[in-house]
């Protein structure tokens, strides 16, 4: 199964049909901070597109690095962010690649509805990175579409999008035992995320490296 080009869409698609663009953070993002689960720290923003949740935890004070395979969205993402006159790192890489581009570590990584566009037989890959970037004891924040949500064509695992891109769809045991061996689950579980087309069944997963 191949991955879509993702720095076509952004060239060829306008933002706001993107259907995972957002200016607006997530709930379930917004209440992390909001509940001090996670503060100021330094950051990154895996699969961050057009830049929206970094620049958005970058004014709130935390220094924030945004990863992209996308040239085209790292390129968009930093004209917001020098619009909005917020001081963010944008770096085009492969997540899938040795991430060479990226210096140095953090202490909370998230990636926000990236994982659902990750083929099961790549993740260990991607989680390994992830581990890579990532401080002893640090917090990695995780949301992706579950198997149990309705949109795009019923109860498959593979799902193919309205711009032609495909996701896998995961179950909470499927990521429960992809996380395991590189971080303490802090909390798993399924919830509802707001969508472009209506809302999605998701599944959170907010650990801690070990």
């Amino acid at each position: 199964m191949k991955y879509a080009d993702v720095d076509r869409i952004y060239q060829k698609i306008p933002l706001d049909n993107i259907p995972w663009n957002s200016e607006t953070p997530p709930d379930a993002l917004v209440e992390l901070v909001q509940n001090g689960i996670v503060r100021p720290c330094r950051t990154i923003d895996l699969g961050c597109g057009a830049g929206n949740y970094a620049i958005w935890l970058a004014g709130l004070g935390f220094d924030v690095t945004g990863v992209d395979s996308s040239k085209t969205a790292i390129t968009i993402a930093g004209e917001n962010a020098k619009k909005r006159g917020v001081r963010c790192r944008f770096i085009v890489a492969d997540l899938l690649g040795d991430l060479h581009e990226v210096t140095g570590t953090f202490d909370f990584a998230f990636d926000w509805e990236l994982l659902h566009h990750i083929f099961p037989e790549d993740r260990e890959t991607y989680i390994k990175n992830v581990y890579k970037v990532l401080n002893p004891g640090a917090t990695y924040f995780s949301v992706c579409f579950s198997e149990k949500d309705p949109q795009f064509g019923g109860s498959g695992k593979y799902r193919t999008t309205r711009i032609g891109t495909t996701l896998y769809f995961s179950s909470e045991s499927e990521l429960r035992e992809l996380f395991l061996p590189y971080f303490v689950i802090r909390e798993l579980k399924t919830i509802e995320v707001s969508g472009k087309y209506g809302p999605h069944c998701a599944v959170s997963v907010l650990s801690e490296r070990r």
